[in-house]
Order: structure tokens, then sequence, then C-alpha cells
């Protein structure tokens, strides 16, 4: 039988249909067995493959359940649909998707993959009251970011590092009470096997090795990718030389962090401290 080809750039929606082409067939499922699942007849999933037709939400979720996808179809689902998403994340996220190894160093506000639903909704209203975005865009940028923390429950996660600057912890984002229930959660998440938190305390002042917000991919092919961002767009740097030199800054910046052991006891001191400020 004659598979047809897709072109990613013929829609917006063929990544999503070849993605989950891709899935189905690695599990040796028809469209005809398949579409059941996704309470759809197989001629609505072949268009939907095809990029004839853009998926809901609710098949979205559908396939990820049935192909064990660890979410990706779904985040796959809010990349294409939110155009509030800030230029070129949504190609970083599906690289971050399928990444071996995610190392990121924030040095501000607690990292995406990290926050609470709480926290997550006061740094997006608070964007909304400044009129960065629509409230409606708001709430959507919310989902899309608890979506991509999905790929932490997989079965094979990747290895994520992560150091956080200081600020992280003490800028109080939501109140006390959304500041203490996002640091209780970073708490349960530096004793996950699969990862690494450290904090950079302020004490590092000017030796700080990184200064700006940076995620390193480590790809199947090993291949490393660097994401930053400015003003309102972000990129991907896929240049040997300059990601070698990140990398490098990042590996000293690790370093000279807290280790696991003294990040943890920090996160509590600091949670402490909120704990017992006046409401």
């Amino acid at each position: 039988m004659n598979k047809k080809k897709i072109d990613p750039e013929s829609s917006p929606w063929a990544p999503f249909g070849i993605q989950l082409r891709n899935f189905r067939e690695a599990k040796d499922i028809l469209q005809e067995e398949l579409a059941p699942l996704l309470e759809c007849s197989p001629s609505h999933l072949s268009y939907i493959e095809l990029a004839h037709r853009p998926p809901s939400r609710r098949l979205a979720e559908l396939a990820d359940i049935a192909l064990n996808t660890g979410g990706t179809m779904l985040l796959m689902w809010y990349q294409l649909k939110n155009a509030a998403i800030l230029e070129g994340f949504p190609e970083y996220a599906r690289y971050e998707g399928v990444a071996e190894q995610i190392r990121v160093f924030e040095n501000d506000v607690m990292s995406g993959l990290f926050q609470t639903r709480a926290y997550a909704t006061a740094i997006e209203t608070g964007y909304a009251r400044q009129g960065n975005v629509p409230l409606k865009l708001a709430e959507e940028r919310i989902e899309f970011r608890l979506a991509r923390q999905q790929l932490l429950e997989r079965p094979s996660p990747p290895l994520v590092h992560a150091v956080l600057g200081e600020t992280c912890l003490r800028r109080i984002v939501g109140g006390r009470d959304v500041m203490v229930e996002q640091l209780l959660y970073l708490e349960k998440l530096i004793d996950r096997p699969n990862v690494v938190i450290q904090i950079a305390p302020f004490t590092l002042g000017e030796t700080r090795p990184l200064t700006h917000p940076v995620s390193l991919l480590t790809m199947p092919s090993r291949k490393v990718l660097a994401y930053g961002e400015i003003e309102q767009r972000g990129y991907i740097d896929r240049d040997t030389k300059s990601v070698g030199a990140l990398v490098k800054q990042y590996d000293r910046l690790a370093v000279e962090a807290l280790g696991q052991a003294e990040t943890l006891a920090f996160v509590r001191a600091a949670r402490r401290d909120l704990e017992w400020m006046s409401t």
C-alpha cells in the first residue's frame, strides 16, 4: 500500500498529522483500529493525518492516551492553536518534547517546566492586566505551559537539570500562599530521580557565569541546541561554536551553584520565611 507523503509545510496542522501517523505506525495500529479510540471515523482520522482537517483538543487528548505519547499530541495542539505564544517558542517546544536532556537556567521567574497552575496563572494574568495579551489568550498560554510539563511524567522522561537564580525563590508571584505552594512543589521535584535542581545564590554576585536565561537541549543524535529570547521573540541556536560556549558557561554555573542537598535546604528555608510572614 502506497503511503502518501505529507509536506510538513503544506499546512499549519501538517506537523500534527505527521506526528500522529508516526506514533500510530510505531504502535503498529491501523487507522480503523485507532479511530474508535479517538471517537471519530477512519476517514476523519485520515483527513487529520493528511492535514486536510484540523484536530480537536479532545482528539489530541485521546490520542495521547491511546498511543501513550506522554502528552505530545496535546502539546502540539496548543502550539499550533495558540497564536499568543512567543514567536520561536513552538519550534523549541517541539524539540524539547523529544530531547534526551534538558538544561535550563532561569534568573527571574520559575522555569515553566516547574510552575504550579496558580503560579502560572499569576504570571499570565499579570501580563494580561498590563495589556500585553488578551485574557482569553492568557488562559490558553497557561494550559500550554502545563501541557509541556507532561514530558516529566513520560515512562522514559528526559533528564532535566535546572539552575535557578535566587530571585526565582524571593520574587513573590501571586502572593504568599501561591509562592508557598510553588516552593513546596519545587521540593517534591528535587526528589525525582530524573530532575536535578540547583540554586544560584545572590552571593555569586558578578562572578555568575550566565546573566540571561538559556535552555540547552541534548537531542537523541547527541547534538545540542540552545534557546534564548530577546524582546518578543525566541530563537534556536544550532551553531556548534556558540552553543559550545554556552554549554561551558552552564557547566561552570552548575559547579558554582548550590548542590542538591544545599538547594533543598535553601528552598525549604525560603518557604519557611514566607510561611512566617504576616498575611
